[in-house]
Formats: C-alpha cells, structure tokens, sequence
C-alpha cells in the first residue's frame, strides 16, 4: 500500500510510521512526504529518511482554491493509495476530498464526534469532560467529520495541562494510527 503523509509541524505521528516501517512491522511504501509551508520539520525528518519530500507553501498561491489544486497535483503524482493527513493544519478542498475519495486518512487528537477543530485536546478540557482520546477516520469535505475508523479513550487526568494531555494522546494516536495503516494494508479495514 502506498501512501502520502501531509505534515504541518513535527511529524511525529510520522515518525512512527517511519519507524513501524523500518522495522518491519508495517507493510506499506511511504511514497512521499508533503506540507503546507516550508522548515517543517516533520520534512526535515522525512528527507533525513531518504523519502520523498515536497512543499506545496500556502502563502505561495493567491488563493486557496490555487493551493488546494497544486497540493493535489502533487499528491496525485504520487498515486497514492492512502493520503495520511498527519497533524496537517489545512483544510483541503472538496476537490482535493474527491481526487482521493475514500482515501483521505485524517488523526484527531479527541473522539469524535466530539470536538472537532484545531483545539479538540482544550475545547475537552474546557468542557470537562473526564474520558477524550483520538479518533482516526476518513476524511470528506467537512471539519473533522467523515467515516470512523478507530478510536482509543484516554483518561483526563486531574493534574493535567493542556499540554500534558496532548501529549498522552499523541502516544495512543501514534499507535491507533501505525495499527490502523496496518489493517488497511493487510484488507482487514476499508
């Protein structure tokens, strides 16, 4: 299974991949690794892999609609099987949604339906709500909405900080996501 990861920042759910990949334990050919905006460094640690890296930077275009076609270019040279929108902070078009239908993998750091948006771990925070976790799903041409795939609770613990939270909940969604790209590749998921 070839697949396409779309980073924003560090990469780390990339990372696992990455090392899932290296160590035999995920059967897939990551194709190439893309952003939005160049210095990530989730790029950075892609090329230092040896992979296949572009930038597709959002301030280059006039407007989103001239991004959102580029980024598809690029991402359909790839002929992904699986386009893996790992801490990718950009909406995409519905264009970009139906080049890849049934193919767009997004993480989220909260369990959805609930809070959706770029501040899932906060806004459950501010809710107080005791359980969140992540939600890996397929993505369609709304915010945080489309088919679930997996998910994974993780506990809100007194002590916690946003920060703290997010990051127990990056270790289950690196793991939810390196399970569920395993699935897919052996037909197990759809």
């Amino acid at each position: 299974m070839r697949i396409v990861v779309l980073v924003s920042g560090t990469g780390s759910n990339l990372q696992a991949v990455i090392d899932a990949v290296k160590a035999g334990e995920l059967d897939v050919e990551i194709a190439a690794v893309g952003a939005d905006r160049p210095g990530t460094y989730g790029v950075e640690r892609s090329a230092e892999a040896g992979l296949d890296t572009f930038v597709v930077n959002f301030k280059d275009y006039g407007d989103r609609a001239d991004w959102n076609s580029a980024l598809t270019k690029a991402v359909a040279g790839y002929e992904p099987d699986v386009v893996v929108s790992s801490g990718f902070m950009r909406i995409v078009s519905p264009e970009f949604i139906d080049a890849f239908d049934g193919k767009y993998l997004n993480t989220h750091p909260a369990l959805l339906p609930a809070f959706p948006g770029a501040h899932g771990v906060r806004d459950a925070m501010a809710y107080g709500v005791k359980v969140t976790g992540c939600t890996v799903h397929w993505a369609d041409a709304g915010v945080d909405t489309g088919p679930i795939i997996a998910q994974e609770a993780v506990e809100i613990l007194p002590e916690d900080t946003e920060d703290t939270l997010h990051e127990r909940i990056k270790v289950v969604e690196r793991r939810l996501l390196v399970r569920t790209l395993a699935e897919l590749a052996a037909g197990k998921r759809v």
